[in-house]
């Protein structure tokens, strides 16, 4: 039998979730798992039962512990028995989506088995035609201090408090509001005026560099020259805006130049309040990063994509 129940989560493959579960995970002292890197975003491989799945996306915007899956073309392959149905809606301003939902299952990352883990399969064909497959998030990063190496294409999972940070990473205080969603706060140029500072929270999903919100009370002004663009796509409907390009991006002490960044209507593409904008993959990926959630913190490195001009 079949419940209907309703959650409430935000995006999927670009945009954040609002889906609140707590869990927990089996693992060892430290991990290794393969990851890849294409059209700035990231990837790894899960199992689930004994069907493999890979292109699962990372994303620091799923706050629950568990999986999506949105490719129709495993539907089939997962038992599904005992699964309820959810209505799951995000960013955009159409209807939301139903998912079919295990509870209390478990699936495996590398030779990481992920228990008492929710299962979610879409069911509608909304990503149908999606270089990608599903995705992930508090699974990894609300359990492990995470390191994503792209320079070694790499990601390793530490448990809390058996990680050393070496020399050469830098430390940017990061922050929660009322998710378990990862803020920091960076600055932005537009033009050629002073650095502004803004509160921003990561959506390791999102193929853009930078997403800033446009809103009543926004901190800058757009830049002179901008194109209407398709965004993205999420759960309750597709994103619109508007593209252009800033001076600066500022994380930390590291300066991105000419950056290509997008605007975009804050109560469509986010639903998270007072953010003042979105870091992205195209950003992060530049820098070998540390995720340590427990303490707080996010280390970045510069790694050989640093110097990659923004397309």
């Amino acid at each position: 039998m079949k419940t209907n129940i309703l959650i409430k989560v935000s995006a999927l493959a670009l945009l954040p979730y609002y889906l609140f579960f707590t869990s927990c995970t089996m693992s060892q002292e430290s991990n290794i798992i393969p990851i890849k890197s294409e059209r700035n975003i990231t990837l790894v491989t899960v199992k689930i039962g004994g069907v493999e799945i890979p292109k699962i996306l990372l994303d620091t915007g799923m706050p629950f512990d568990g999986i999506m899956i949105y490719n129709p073309d495993y539907r089939d392959s997962i038992n599904l028995t005992n699964a309820v149905r959810v209505q799951i809606g995000g960013a955009g301003d159409s209807e939301p989506s139903y998912a079919l939902m295990l509870d209390s299952a478990e699936f495996m990352l590398g030779d990481v088995i992920l228990k008492n883990q929710r299962i979610l399969i879409l069911q509608n064909d909304i990503y149908k035609g999606f270089p990608t497959n599903g995705i992930i998030g508090y699974s990894i990063f609300g359990h492990y201090v995470t390191k994503i190496d792209y320079d070694k294409k790499e990601m390793t999972l530490y448990d809390s408090g058996k990680v050393k940070i070496e020399d050469g990473w830098t430390e940017i205080p990061m922050y929660f509001k009322s998710n378990n969603i990862p803020w920091i706060d960076a600055k932005v140029v537009i033009g050629d005026e002073e650095p502004i500072l803004l509160s921003m929270y990561i959506d390791y999903a999102s193929r853009q560099a930078v997403e800033l919100l446009e809103k009543p009370d926004m901190k800058f002004s757009l830049p002179e020259e901008t194109d209407e663009v398709f965004i993205g796509r999420g759960l309750s409907g597709d994103i619109y805006g508007k593209k252009g390009r800033i001076s600066k991006l500022i994380i930390g002490s590291y300066v991105l130049s000419n950056v290509s960044a997008v605007f975009a209507t804050a109560k469509i593409r986010s639903k998270q309040e007072n953010a003042d904008g979105i870091l992205g993959n195209n950003s992060l990926r530049r820098f070998n990063l540390i995720f340590d959630y427990a303490n707080k913190k996010l280390y970045i490195k510069p790694n050989k994509y640093f110097y990659k001009t923004f397309k």
